[in-house]
């Protein structure tokens, strides 16, 4: 499905047809592509790149299609890359983290630090902490193919 080019978010790097690839929703999806463009809340002489997902409802692109910045969206894997770390590990305790440290990590980013911690203040944490473990387990192949390619195509840059 190609993706709208007369809408705020301009794109200029595309990925039509995301559906076929999705991870588990890949076929069934209304995500139907992935762009990197101009950002839709580009003022006049101020010019941002973001990353989009584009969803398709079946009858019009949605209002639910998600525009981020592209640091945004690099912070994200970091986070995500950060905590499957973690969890290779939280097996070394009872509740799957410290409780006495729920603080996973700080990484330097722009002279502060982003920190990485487990939401303590999550009244069901214990309960939830568990089914995420779980499910980062049950897409391990998804997650991990994923990975390699970004970590091979890092490396390819230099990285």
């Amino acid at each position: 499905m190609k993706i709208p080019t007369s809408l705020k978010h301009k794109p200029v790097i595309i990925s039509d047809n995301y559906e076929n690839v999705d991870g588990r929703y890949a076929g069934h999806t209304d995500a139907k592509g992935l762009s990197l463009g101009l950002a839709q809340w580009n003022d006049r002489g101020k010019v941002d790149i973001s990353a989009k997902v584009w969803r398709y409802t079946g009858e019009k692109w949605s209002r639910q299609s998600e525009e981020l910045p592209l640091h945004r969206v690099l912070d994200l894997a970091i986070l995500v890359a950060r905590s499957l770390g973690h969890f290779r590990e939280s097996y070394r305790h009872e509740e799957l983290y410290d409780p006495d440290n729920p603080v996973i990590d700080r990484i330097g980013l722009q002279g502060d630090a982003m920190t990485v911690a487990v939401c303590t203040d999550n009244e069901r944490i214990h309960e939830d902490i568990k089914l995420f473990g779980a499910a980062l387990e049950g897409d391990g192949e998804l997650i991990g193919e994923r990975l390699q390619t970004l970590s091979r195509i890092l490396k390819e840059m230099g990285y």
